[in-house]
């Protein structure tokens, strides 16, 4: 089953406002790897952000959530690693 992803205004904010050049990595990677199997690449976070994933791009992070009944991915946080956390 093919996965949607969706994007949290707040999200989508932060996307913007940074380089070009990562916002475009970023896409990309979640284009390519999130589509068929959300859970294969990232790492289920724990604490006060349990049921969130994270994934790595370089030193930029995406903290999603995975609705699994509706196949959605959803963006909720993209920031540097040093802010993110």
């Amino acid at each position: 089953m093919i996965w949607r992803i969706e994007w949290d205004e707040r999200a989508r904010k932060e996307l913007r406002s940074l380089d070009p050049s990562i916002q475009k990595q970023i896409l990309r990677y979640l284009r390519e790897r999130l589509l068929e199997n959300p859970r294969q690449f990232g790492r289920e976070l724990v604490g006060n952000k349990a049921g969130l994933w994270r994934y790595r791009i370089q030193d930029y992070r995406v903290i999603c959530h995975i609705k699994d009944q509706s196949f959605v991915v959803l963006v909720v946080a993209v920031g540097h690693r040093k802010e993110i956390y």
